[in-house]
């Protein structure tokens, strides 16, 4: 899991998307503030003399320093700050989707390690049986040599063993491609880790009965619907606004001179002030339908956000149904595995005494095989069972490192 967190591409891709909209919300944040801009210029001309009011050529020149004011919008109906608004909680639904990634591939890691392991002792389950049967098969060949055995048994036993020599065959191919798989998730940084063969199902803590369901608010996809709400009313509040009259203010305090040793002497000081004001009167309805498309997506958000709360309700009552019926489960599966194993051995007895003929050892072995698959892929989803609650309750959407390493908080602005 740690080196899924610190390798795997899409959620690197996530950590991008989320640099992406603070930047986006540093921009729409500048918004707010005025463009100051230090400039300076010369100009040198000649005015023919046709075209002079003196009836003469006129060479002139113009030198100007000015520290200029650029449109500077007085927000007094709160267009901008809704559209900053709105970006922040862009920037944190983001943030928040980047953390349910994360916990999704922990989730999904967790799984993948599980099957794994499950594999593994399905494979050595397979590999004792298949050993087992390959000397089941020698001895009935060598009976078979020296007429103790009739053909069928050989036959029966060869069978058996083909059966147990396919799965494994099954398994071993199953097995490599979930390694593949692990080693895509964790960008192949533990490849020891994954060829070690595993000897059990791991033990995870149970949780802890009382758990409240407001916990359900800290899962990162319902906080990611809920800045989307958010964003959605405040994109509202801007368009609404879009109806008003705009008032931006534009100027410029300097020097101008028409020699540039003279720029900075005194009485050279120039200015400018010009303020301006927009007031929308027609538009062919194009306010109208912003505002309208504003409060669809507003309303869109607010049933997204409904339904991820009812999700997470839904995702933990499966997994905690799993988890009851699955244990359950594991309990009948020992059981039958149990008695599987003793019918085996006493068709075995059967015909070692003569009583009974191959046939039923050979059923008996196959549906012990069976039966042992059965219960250790039931072990794995006991166990995958509680990984899925532990998601469910929003496990694993801890803080998101940045690229330098550093976790990514969220701003509360």
């Amino acid at each position: 899991i740690a080196a899924a967190l610190e390798h795997n591409r899409d959620l690197r891709k996530a950590l991008l998307r989320v640099e992406e909209a603070r930047a986006a919300y540093g921009i729409q944040r500048s918004e707010r503030m005025p463009d100051i801009n230090l400039g300076g210029q010369g100009a040198r001309s000649r005015i023919p003399a046709d075209l002079s009011p003196a009836g003469r050529s006129i060479v002139g020149s113009e030198y100007r320093a000015e520290v200029g004011l650029t449109s500077w919008e007085l927000d007094l109906w709160g267009r901008v700050r809704s559209l900053e608004q709105a970006a922040l909680q862009n920037w944190l639904a983001t943030e928040a989707g980047g953390q349910a990634v994360q916990a999704a591939l922990i989730n999904e890691v967790a799984q993948a390690w599980l099957n794994l392991r499950e594999l593994d002792q399905r494979l050595a389950v397979t590999r004792q049986t298949v050993a087992s049967r390959e000397q089941s098969h020698e001895i009935f060949q060598r009976r078979y040599a020296v007429g103790a055995t009739a053909k069928l048994d050989v036959t029966q036993v060869q069978t058996l063993l083909n059966q147990a020599q396919a799965l494994q065959a099954q398994l071993e191919l199953q097995r490599a491609q979930q390694i593949n798989a692990l080693r895509i998730l964790a960008g192949d940084a533990a490849p020891g880790l994954l060829e070690q063969s595993a000897t059990g199902m791991p033990q995870l803590a149970p949780l802890h009965a009382g758990l409240p369901s407001e916990l359900l608010v800290n899962r990162p996809d319902i906080q990611a619907a809920e800045h989307q709400l958010r964003a959605a009313n405040a994109n509202i509040g801007a368009a609404r606004a879009a109806f008003f009259p705009r008032i931006a203010l534009t100027g410029s305090f300097g020097s101008a001179s028409a020699e540039l040793d003279d720029l900075f002497s005194s009485g050279s000081k120039a200015w400018a002030f010009m303020p301006s004001i927009s007031l929308p009167i027609f538009d062919g309805g194009r306010r109208r339908a912003g505002l309208e498309l504003s409060k669809v997506r507003r309303e869109l958000a607010v049933t997204g956000y409904e339904q991820a709360i009812e999700n997470a309700f839904r995702d933990v009552a499966d997994a905690l149904a799993a988890r009851h019926w699955l244990a359950d489960q594991l309990q009948a599966r020992q059981v039958a595995r149990d008695a599987q194993a003793e019918r085996a051995r006493l068709a075995q007895l059967r015909y070692d005494n003569g009583s009974a003929a191959y046939l039923e050892v050979l059923d008996a072995q196959r549906d012990l095989l069976d039966a042992e698959q059965q219960l250790i892929s039931t072990a794995r989803a006991l166990s995958a069972s509680q990984v899925s609650l532990y998601a469910a309750l929003g496990g694993g959407a801890g803080p998101l490192p940045d690229n330098s390493g550093r976790p990514v908080s969220s701003n509360s602005e």
